[in-house]
């Protein structure tokens, strides 16, 4: 939320440019390193926002998820003039396992399940849709649930932007500098190796990690 405000108070500068059409999604998909890492590859989409929502705990942390109610998810801040809501679910869909109800990959428990939390009715129709074009496409059942949005807490500052990220941290490999760290993490989760195998070709994302 920090750095959407952030944004909309640069736009309003004076002598700014008249404002895009900026418009906020929010979808869970597992580990939001990986999906904010993913979408903000996107044309179009302007910041990707780590954070929790869906619960019932108040301002939750990374260590007090558990038990919460609260998703692993992120807001993807687009302009619309560029990407659309639907093409932004299209890949969503087809950058995740939409057929397992218990986490996503590596990653287990009520967190890390996948979710796409709309804030209208257009929103939720074309969420809608869109999970019945992935369920088409698969020819399997999607379990990925359609949610009214609720509150999004941004999460903490470490998280964001983690799979750039210059810090050195330790893993069970030794020190690493933190994008490399992230991207032992994506390899060891299975991330694109189970996209892939579900969606082949369509999947927009699961190449570019190597």
């Amino acid at each position: 939320m920090l750095k959407l405000m952030k944004m909309i108070a640069l736009a309003l500068l004076p002598g700014a440019a008249m404002a895009e059409d900026i418009r906020t999604a929010v979808v869970a998909g597992g580990c939001f390193w990986c999906v904010e890492s993913d979408f903000e590859s996107v044309q179009g989409v302007r910041e990707v926002i780590s954070g929790y929502t869906g619960g019932t705990t108040e301002n939750p942390t990374y260590r007090t998820l558990k038990g919460s109610g609260h998703y692993e998810a992120v807001q993807i801040v687009y302009d619309a003039d560029v990407v659309s809501y639907d093409q932004l679910l299209h890949a969503f869909f087809r950058s995740v396992d939409p057929t397992d109800a218990g986490g996503q990959f590596c990653d287990r428990g009520p967190s890390y399940r996948t979710a796409v939390f709309v804030a209208n009715a257009e929103e939720r129709a074309a969420a809608e849709w869109a999970k019945l074009s992935a369920a088409r496409a698969l020819g399997l059942n999607i379990v990925t649930p359609i949610l009214d949005g609720a509150r999004f807490y941004e999460a903490e500052a470490y998280h964001q932007d983690y799979y750039r990220g210059t810090d050195t941290i330790l893993t069970r490999r030794g020190p690493k500098v933190q994008s490399e760290a992230y991207k032992f993490y994506r390899e060891g989760c299975g991330r694109d190796e189970r996209v892939r195998q579900l969606w082949g070709d369509a999947a927009p994302f699961a190449g570019g990690h190597s």
